[in-house]
């Protein structure tokens, strides 16, 4: 849960917030948004918005910036920025408000189709990267896997948690606070990941994300790498910062891994 309600920020803040939407007529905080010190639905004369945003020179504030410099150059499937306010220590971004579920990943969900659609939008309307500075993802797994296996020119989401997704007229993919700059495949591994979460078999799971042109032209190694180096850091986040959540993700890499050894395995002896 976001750590502040809308009462709590600011007088001015609040009435910088109502230049841009005029009235505010209720503020409803968001039921996730962990990584927000603020999220809440504004109802306000021109419509709903979704405003996000916290200190910003706190711990978060870079993830705000890193949304907010990214957000023009992202495809339909992301909710546009409408504005940013920067004023009393705090930092605030107004989006078009997404109403939605968060879809269900489980094997045979219809919810299956447009995700697969979604994936492969991606691959196709960002890459190359665009011209915004955005970190490298080798970068980010530096020492966790061999650069060359995931590098690339793709702009990537990087965090596909279900709670990022909302279905409603269309598949939307949100909080892009965290992009970074890789191989076309990555973000349709993180997805896999969270199939087998959702109950789906390793196998059928990459089955599955083959349908994704980008993954299906993975390499074999890059993606057995890739797996192995997922379980390495999760295992580090659980040792370092434990959470609930940590141990069911942990455990689906750690199945996917297993899966992909036994199949080299058995590749190798035939």
């Amino acid at each position: 849960m976001p750590r502040r309600h809308w009462e709590q920020i600011p007088d001015e803040v609040r009435r910088e917030v109502g230049r841009h939407t005029g009235p505010i007529r209720s503020a409803v905080t968001a039921a996730s948004g962990a990584s927000c010190d603020l999220a809440v639905v504004l109802d306000t004369a021109t419509g709903p918005v979704f405003c996000k945003g916290g200190e910003a020179d706190g711990p978060t504030g870079w993830l705000y910036r890193n949304e907010a410099r990214i957000n023009p150059w992202l495809p339909d499937a992301a909710p546009r920025l409408r504005w940013t306010i920067e004023r009393s220590g705090w930092l605030l971004l107004g989006f078009d408000h997404v109403a939605g579920r968060h879809p269900d990943l489980a094997p045979g969900s219809p919810d299956l189709v447009p995700l697969a659609a979604l994936l492969t939008e991606l691959t196709c309307t960002l890459m190359p990267c665009p011209p915004v500075p955005v970190q490298r993802f080798t970068a980010r797994w530096h020492g966790l896997i061999a650069p060359e296996l995931v590098d690339g020119d793709s702009l990537l989401h990087t965090d596909m948690t279900p709670r990022n997704l909302l279905l409603g007229d269309r598949l939307h993919l949100v909080d892009w606070s965290s992009p970074a700059v890789g191989a076309a495949w990555i973000d349709t591994a993180f997805v896999v990941v969270r199939l087998v979460r959702a109950g789906h078999e390793p196998a059928d799971a990459e089955t599955w994300a083959t349908q994704i042109p980008a993954y299906a032209a993975a390499p074999e190694r890059a993606v057995t790498a890739f797996a192995a180096a997922f379980v390495r850091l999760w295992e580090r986040k659980q040792r370092t910062l434990p959470a609930p959540h940590h141990g069911p993700i942990l455990d689906a890499a750690r199945r996917w891994t297993a899966y992909r050894a036994r199949r080299r395995a058995h590749t190798q002896r035939a």
